[in-house]
């Protein structure tokens, strides 16, 4: 059953109390999964029964997304807080720089986590932060779209249309290469999630002028990206193995952009590699 934890996170203003909600599994060295925007902790479920078997794995929900807390008021959504909010949690939890793993948006705070050496590695799926101005542009409108259609869409609509396998994907198929693979349940509660996250928005703002490149060379850095990713397109994993010489690129045959319900089995090798790596 998942847990919660509370810990001081310094703004501004002074310390202000977050509430992280989390999944533990598994025992071992530590290994933090953190999802993309609009998502929960439970897309990293496919892939969290191969984890557990070699770590003791942390898959959360994060600050204004699943059933976390919002940051403080006047928080801010970017790297500057949110790393060391995930930082703040690690402590909270007891873990020393615990290998990092993250989807998209948890992609690119894994990164982040691992620049400010607060991973012991890092593999990033499909990481934000790579993109060019048309792309990033392209990218924001479809979660605009999403985020629109998930919170206008009748409640009675989403189930009707997450239970016909042919329709399933017009709710997930943007982000899974195989939409009809994700159960009638799951795609609810994504939608939901995506529906109800309260740091969409100011997430969305902080990453207009995100652009990640930075000396990695302390820490093991695997970038895996899905072929059918249909948000971040696929050529980004060049300029990411360009502005990355030392991480290893690691392509992802018939994936989407959230890779674990996709092929588990993939990329729970990719992760378990990656950590190995370290």
């Amino acid at each position: 059953m998942p847990a919660e934890v509370s810990y001081e996170h310094d703004t501004p203003q002074g310390a202000r109390t977050v509430t992280v909600r989390y999944e533990r599994r598994g025992s071992g060295t530590p290994l933090l999964l953190l999802h993309g925007i609009g998502h929960h902790w439970q897309a990293w479920e496919p892939v969290l029964p191969a984890l557990a078997e070699e770590h003791e794995v942390f898959a959360v929900d994060l600050p204004g997304f699943g059933a976390s807390s919002p940051l403080p008021p006047g928080a801010a959504y970017d790297l500057d807080t949110v790393a060391p909010a995930l930082g703040g949690l690690c402590t909270a939890l007891g873990l020393e720089r615990p290998h990092v793993a993250g989807n998209s948006l948890g992609g690119l705070l894994a990164l982040e986590m691992g620049r400010r050496g607060l991973a012991r590695s890092v593999t990033a799926l499909s990481p934000a932060g790579f993109w060019t101005r048309p792309e990033q542009i392209y990218a924001f409108s479809v979660l605009l779209y999403m985020r629109f259609g998930a919170r206008t869409l009748p409640e009675a609509l989403v189930r009707r249309l997450a239970a016909n396998p042919s329709t399933r994907g017009l709710l997930v198929g943007t982000i899974y290469a195989r939409p009809k693979l994700r159960s009638p349940e799951d795609a609810i509660a994504e939608t939901h999630a995506l529906r109800d996250a309260t740091g969409f928005s100011a997430t969305l703002r902080a990453g207009l002028d995100v652009n990640f490149s930075a000396d990695m060379t302390d820490v093991p850095v695997t970038i895996g990206w899905g072929s059918r990713d249909r948000l971040l397109i696929p050529k980004q994993a060049d300029r990411a193995e360009q502005r990355l010489p030392k991480a290893k690129l690691v392509r992802l045959p018939g994936c989407g952009h959230v890779p674990m319900n996709d092929d588990p089995a993939l990329v729970a090798r990719t992760i378990l590699d990656g950590s190995r790596d370290a």
